[in-house]
């Protein structure tokens, strides 16, 4: 079994890679740099072209929702994006809280970060900047945040209750967070797991999303809400190289599978610390 360390550093080569490709190259890779099969689908990102502050040199296809919808930011906003890559939704987020807020986004890997921060700077924005750093041990002071959101990242985080601690950390009191990523319902057929680490590797740290709502809960937040939920389909093409017909159609059939959720929840407006005020 690989630790922690291994599995970032994994992550941190992986994206790497990512961020040298375009986007339709990153959504025909299976998410990334895997290389899995030929088949072009779009199997987890929605479509930000819509939005105002989209940048498409920002977007690599990598997200699996769109937490900047649903997070409730404002003008004057300090936002943090956790997992801020090219810096997508870092600069949709901006558009939101004009040019009295600031947007700060994180990322673990060092290509993204330049990404980004190039990104910014062709746009002449001063009040977005990119940092690089885990999200685990984030590079902030406490309470400086009003929103955070984050888009199908924390699911490769290792330690996952480390992560949600400093969400809580950074968040200032009232603050909160609104954060799309992926989940587990109910046990996987055997070799699917397998697959869906190869179709995205977004699957491969997912767990079951009792325990991510747990963990969240544990963390101290309070008023957590599911605010968008969507089943993730695999092409049949890829299924079929690991399950049965029946298996296949049980699968498809059934209530387990991969789900993409968008969460909210509140840090408590008067609170000592994390847990003390469930």
């Amino acid at each position: 079994m690989q630790t922690n360390e291994e599995l970032k550093q994994l992550v941190k080569e992986k994206y790497g890679q990512i961020a040298e490709q375009s986007k339709t190259e990153n959504e025909s890779s299976c998410c990334g740099a895997t290389g899995c099969a030929t088949i072009d689908y779009t199997v987890m990102s929605d479509d930000y072209t819509k939005l105002e502050g989209y940048l498409a040199d920002a977007d690599l296809g990598l997200g699996c929702g769109l937490p900047t919808e649903f997070a409730q930011i404002k003008e004057g906003d300090t936002v943090v994006d956790l997992g801020s890559g090219a810096g997508n939704d870092a600069f949709v987020a901006r558009s939101i809280v004009g040019e009295k807020g600031k947007v700060i986004g994180i990322d673990f890997t060092d290509k993204m970060i330049e990404k980004a921060r190039a990104n910014a700077k062709k746009l002449n924005f001063t009040n977005v900047e990119f940092r690089q750093g885990d999200i685990e041990n984030m590079p902030l002071a406490g309470n400086i945040a009003d929103v955070v959101v984050s888009n199908c990242v924390l699911n490769l985080v290792p330690d996952k209750k480390q992560a949600f601690a400093e969400t809580f950390r950074v968040l200032k009191k009232g603050g909160h967070f609104s954060v799309s990523d992926i989940v587990l319902v109910g046990d996987l057929p055997e070799g699917l797991q397998k697959s869906a680490e190869m179709y995205a590797g977004c699957v491969s740290g997912a767990i079951q999303k009792v325990e991510y709502l747990s963990i969240i809960k544990e963390a101290g937040f309070n008023n957590i809400d599911i605010q968008k939920e969507k089943r993730i389909t695999l092409p049949d093409e890829i299924l079929k190289e690991y399950l049965s017909p029946k298996a296949l159609e049980d699968f498809k059939t059934g209530e387990s599978g991969i789900f993409s959720i968008t969460v909210y929840a509140e840090k408590p407006d008067a609170c000592c610390g994390p847990g003390c005020c469930n």
